[in-house]
């Protein structure tokens, strides 16, 4: 352990000494969480909603009918309770509900109005103004419909609700996929270049030659850049809560312990990539390229994967930032705790073991 010790040290030096990359550890992730102010909307299509029907009266069908044929939404269920549509939000598997009064079509005939409640999940604001907006054209247009035949019109009230975050700011959304996005860079940037740079400056090889087992000397170069990328993780919330005004309303021990684990799953694949590569050129290239336009586009936080074509909905799997996104959203926003998360937990586990045992696969202890 003692000689352990020393090469995480000499790393730390490594690190310290070389200010482009203390640029990189820590001036991307504050530029970034300073200048991205906004995620780019797009079309919706397909999200999933549930509508809770008390009156199931023949208004509320029809509106319901309306819905379910709009390419907007999926009606995913007609629940009864508010409680399961509370459930329903917390498990991520909707992203409206409709909710009908009971006696809503005889307000509507004896009253000429009625009232329906439309409960959103702001934890994406940008698609909740969108799906709300939908919805209420919907109703809007069957209030014209009805009103046709009548000599006094009725009307239709939709009252609006936003959960989680019903001021609609933008930092819900786009911090946790800055999160991702930024410890998934720098975390595989930093670990694959610091391994290929031994190999061109030819000092691999005097490593591989010391007491102290090859395997250790790569978990050595790694161990900095984890400690770093806490600490950078920190920096982040910090920034998050007091800049953006964005609380944690779930376990701050649990989001960093989900975070380290992240940490490790790109730490793992930055060595995979440098056992791949001969020069930090290349590494620089794949881990950059590689890494940022698929945590970019197709880890939710941009662009809504349900509108995605169904190969690039399943190619979404296979990204570790999808998965901490969703973990992240669900602790800071929603304040849910394991029970909530623990797939994506296993997931990100697993992820991380398989790209740790690959990458000591692929690792030659003997230079060519």
């Amino acid at each position: 352990m003692k000689e352990f010790i020393i090469f995480i040290k000499k790393e730390f030096h490594h690190v310290f000494r070389d200010s482009k990359t203390l640029i990189m550890l820590f001036g991307l992730p504050i530029t970034m969480i300073t200048l991205f102010g906004f995620a780019l909307t797009n079309e919706i299509k397909n999200s999933k909603i549930v509508v809770c029907d008390y009156a199931n009266d023949v208004a509320s069908r029809a509106i319901t009918n309306k819905l379910a044929a709009n390419s907007s939404f999926i009606v995913e269920q007609s629940i009864m309770s508010h409680r399961e549509v509370e459930d329903a939000f917390k498990t991520g598997e909707i992203k409206l509900a409709i909710i009908f009064p009971a006696n809503f079509n005889r307000d509507l005939s004896h009253l000429n109005k009625a009232q329906i409640q439309i409960i959103a999940d702001a934890s994406d604001p940008n698609t909740a103004t969108a799906l709300t907006n939908y919805a209420s054209q919907i109703i809007i247009n069957y209030q014209q419909e009805i009103n046709s035949n009548q000599k006094i019109p009725f009307q239709i009230i939709p009252e609006m609700r936003m959960l989680y975050n019903p001021e609609l700011k933008g930092a819900p959304n786009f911090v946790p996929g800055v999160m991702a996005l930024v410890l998934l860079l720098v975390c595989v940037l930093m670990t694959s270049v610091s391994i290929v740079r031994e190999k061109e400056m030819g000092t691999m090889e005097v490593l591989l030659v010391s007491p102290l087992n090859p395997f250790l000397i790569i978990i050595s170069k790694a161990v900095p850049y984890f400690l770093l990328s806490v600490l950078n993780l920190i920096i982040i919330l910090i920034m998050s809560v007091y800049l953006l005004e964005m609380p944690i309303n779930g376990s701050i021990i649990l989001l960093i312990f989900e975070s380290s684990l992240f940490i490790l799953c790109a730490l793992s694949l930055g060595l995979l990539i440098s056992t791949l590569t001969n020069s930090q050129q290349s590494a620089m290239l794949i881990s950059l390229m590689g890494m940022l336009i698929p945590t970019m586009l197709l880890t939710g936080f941009m662009f809504p994967i349900e509108n995605m074509p169904l190969p690039l909905q399943f190619m979404t799997n296979i990204i570790p930032s999808k998965w901490y996104y969703i973990i992240v959203k669900s602790i800071m926003i929603k304040g849910l705790g394991i029970t909530a998360i623990w797939k994506e937990t296993l997931i990100l586990i697993g992820m991380t073991v398989f790209l740790l045992f690959v990458s000591f696969k692929k690792f030659k202890i003997r230079l060519e």
